[in-house]
């Protein structure tokens, strides 16, 4: 069982310029990263282009709602998946999606507050 995940760079630069920009935890964007992730129809492919980035402990980024998190990623996926192919590929995969997406989202909104509005809205963390 694998309790670490490493980021892509591109994910490891968002992280960091959405919680200098937000002030946000890099957990709290990773759980609304996710959140957006399963929004769209298809399931994330399981593939990062590289693990030059951030390392986080897996306890960091899904806390005492790790299983909620895999059944979640699961139920999304289609399909049922080992712990192993859960942690960290898929979920790494689900989260290079979403970040794209959340930093996308930031963009659009201009600023913090409207970001911080925008997420309360849809129900973010």
């Amino acid at each position: 069982m694998n309790f670490k995940l490493k980021t892509s760079k591109y994910t490891a630069e968002k992280i960091k310029q959405l919680e200098s920009a937000t002030g946000l935890k890099p957990y709290v964007l990773v759980r609304n990263a996710i959140g957006l992730a399963v929004s769209q129809p298809e399931p994330a492919t399981g593939y990062v282009p590289d693990l030059n980035g951030l390392e986080f402990n897996r306890s960091t980024l899904t806390g005492e709602d790790d299983d909620d998190y895999k059944a979640l990623i699961i139920q999304h996926y289609g399909k049922e998946i080992s712990d192993e192919e859960y942690f960290p590929s898929l979920f790494n995969s689900y989260l290079e999606r979403g970040i794209r997406m959340l930093a996308n989202e930031y963009q659009h909104a201009g600023n913090s507050e409207k970001f911080m509005i925008n997420m309360f809205l849809r129900g973010g963390s």
